[in-house]
């Protein structure tokens, strides 16, 4: 694991000392991501400069630093990532050298992906990598630049075009130290972001800056126009397509059977390294599921990683204590006070490097902590929710639009003008005085809010509407955003979407293509890396993916409840008891926060007069959703996060 950075350009006429400054200044602003080694290569000749901070893994000596260059000399890579069947892809490149036998000078997976490109091509040796990368690859030979990122996108790769500059690197503060970098907002990203809580790939805060996206490869030519698009090697649209024709046919048995020797196998592949290695576990089915196939495959304890929060809404350490007695791990917890928490938010701007507010943000880096004082690298149970069907929404949706789908829509649209016309203060006090009135499922703490966001669900036209609306934050960000318009994504652009049957199915492949790549592996990457810390993912082994969209949904989603064929495997290692409750996710209490310790910090970020002076956003609306959170009438938490995670950012850049 480790930053990358570089650049091309059609400037030419830069000394080689000029070039490796300028490069070796912008890998250093990654040396969070590789505290171990650094090292540049240029070639003046074609303006290209490639650097690299190395986080050391897999062959610790000097033999593993980069840039490395191929054996054959044509090849130069910058690589950040591991790939985690070198081992295979080594012998197979022997075996078959084509007349060359390969010599090797070490034994990491940097020099069989370099012997590799020689003897397949990069796109075909992209295709057998099972891995998470994102990589710059120089060709001496053809003068050919490949910025090529991993399928799902576990590994960041920005790049863009400041004239006649090509920059690219793992974070955007790489690319803003170059000198003909021009730091100008883009609006229209703004509104997604607001949206999501995320800036969506392809997407960046800055004009002209761009995510590649999930597996894809961009090939740019200083001899050519630079206007080459992203040219898919994987693509999850047609996986999931493929496993609509190509379904599973097996019997449950048969189902579980094989979902336990993949995720052994992913496991066991994403086991090897040579720095001591542990896992996050927080006792729910992923984390639990991964730590059970690591110790099942471990002559050692494994190490694992728990935060706990003395807040009992928030707190999942007793749960992870009892999976890690029962699998016998070497378990580490710590608690961790609010005021302890908090103290992670003035990092939070640097650490993301560019607007990002999934308040899950805070204990991810937390944990991540505490694990890196332990362990180098950690396997992680994210993803598993994109994968096998986990999200409560999944159901959620199906279920709300059963019960209301069948109403007429001026109807439901009437219902929710009567319910907005009285305000949630209005309704509070109905709550108040008649509560004993009620049926216990209509008791609920803010009564007035609950009717209000009842309302907005009221009002959508349609499953795919009420999914949309679920996953989104800001629901019309263009008002909000001055000069703001909101450009088309995956989630609103059905030209995109994968030709799909049923709607849960649906739900899955816009979560994999958007939440997942843009959110969880954004906050797990960033957290994780802020303190040089490597995580391993089992759930993207892209063999896993595959499987898993072959198989019937009743397999996924069973009577109500999420990864079901899932559960089956982890009931083989960890008693159901210890494990069947409900999701509770890895929040933080921002809604009081906000109202407490943090109100002066908030109150002085979105002051109206500072907002106006910005000129970013329209403030009434803000204003409103902060004074009508501070009362308690409404909890705005989501809203108000979004707009104070971009004011702390646009703070940290002045």
């Amino acid at each position: 694991m480790c930053g990358i950075a570089g650049f091309l350009s059609k400037n030419n006429g830069r000394a080689n000392n000029e070039l490796r400054f300028m490069v070796n200044k912008m890998a250093d602003t990654l040396q969070h991501r590789g505290p171990d080694d650094s090292g540049v290569w240029v070639d003046a000749e074609v303006c290209v400069a490639l650097g690299h901070r190395r986080l050391s893994i897999l062959d610790l000596s000097p033999e593993g630093n980069q840039p490395m260059h191929s054996a054959c000399g044509r090849y130069v890579v910058a690589f950040n990532g591991e790939i985690y069947n070198y081992r295979e892809i080594r012998e197979e490149l022997e075996k078959n050298s084509q007349g060359i036998k390969p010599t090797w000078r070490g034994h990491s997976d940097t020099e069989v992906m370099l012997e590799a490109f020689r003897q397949w091509g990069v796109i075909a040796a992209v295709k057998r990598f099972n891995g998470m990368f994102a990589f710059a690859l120089w060709d001496r030979k053809e003068r050919v630049l490949c910025l090529v990122r991993d399928r799902v996108g576990e590994k960041p790769l920005y790049y863009g075009w400041m004239e006649k500059t090509l920059l690219f690197g793992s974070e955007l503060k790489a690319l803003r130290t170059h000198p003909d970098f021009k730091c100008e907002i883009n609006r229209d990203a703004l509104t997604l972001y607001l949206r999501h809580n995320y800036i969506p790939a392809p997407y960046s805060i800055y004009k002209g800056v761009y995510k590649l996206l999930p597996g894809t490869i961009l090939t740019i030519s200083p001899s050519k126009d630079f206007s080459s698009n992203p040219i898919p090697y994987w693509s999850a649209r047609e996986v999931a397509e493929q496993g609509k024709f190509e379904p599973f046919t097996g019997s449950t048995e048969d189902a579980i059977a094989q979902l336990d020797n993949i995720l052994r196998d992913a496991v066991k592949l994403r086991m090897e390294a040579d720095v001591p290695l542990g896992a996050f576990l927080s006792g729910g089915v992923d984390s639990s599921t991964v730590v059970a196939l690591m110790q099942a495959q471990s002559s050692q304890k494994v190490k694992t990683f728990t935060i706990g929060f003395y807040e009992d809404g928030y707190n999942e350490a007793n749960h992870a204590q009892e999976v890690a007695r029962h699998l016998s791990t070497d378990h580490t917890e710590l608690y961790v006070t609010s005021k302890e928490a908090m103290e992670v938010i003035p990092k939070l701007p640097a650490l993301y490097d560019e607007p990002f507010s999934d308040s899950s943000q805070i204990p991810t880096y937390l944990v991540s902590q505490l694990t890196r004082n332990h362990v180098t690298v950690s396997l992680s149970g994210d993803a598993g929710d994109e994968v096998f069907g986990g999200y409560p929404r999944y159901t959620w949706t199906r279920n709300i639009w059963k019960r209301l789908g069948w109403m007429p829509r001026h109807l439901r649209w009437a219902i929710a003008r009567g319910l907005t016309t009285v305000s949630t203060r209005v309704w509070d006090d109905v709550y108040k005085k008649s509560s004993h009135l009620l049926p216990g499922f209509m008791k609920h703490r803010m009564f007035g809010d609950k009717l209000h966001k009842l309302a907005e669900i009221l009002n959508v036209g349609g499953q795919e509407e009420l999914y949309r609306q679920l996953v989104s934050h800001w629901k019309l960000p263009s008002s909000v955003v001055l000069g703001g318009t909101e450009p088309l994504t995956p989630l609103s652009d059905k030209k995109s979407w994968a030709n799909l049957i049923n709607f849960t199915k649906k739900m899955m492949f816009l979560d994999m293509i958007t939440y997942l790549p843009d959110d969880i592996l954004v906050k797990v990457d960033r957290a994780a890396m802020g303190v040089s810390l490597e995580t391993r993912i089992p759930f993207l082994d892209h063999r896993l993916i595959e499987f898993a969209w072959r198989l019937p949904l009743s397999m996924l989603v069973h009577n109500g409840q999420g990864k079901w064929l899932l559960r089956q495997v982890l009931y083989k290692y960890v008693p159901k008891r210890l494990i069947e409750r409900p999701k509770m996710g890895f929040g933080v209490p921002i809604d009081t926060w906000l109202r407490g310790p943090l109100r002066d910090w908030a109150e002085e970020l979105l002051a109206e007069k500072r907002l106006l002076n910005e000129g970013f956003f329209n403030p009434i609306p803000i204003r409103e959703k902060w004074l009508e959170h501070l009362s308690g009438r409404r909890n705005w938490q989501y809203y108000l996060w979004d707009i104070l995670m971009f004011q702390a950012w646009l703070e940290n850049q002045s």
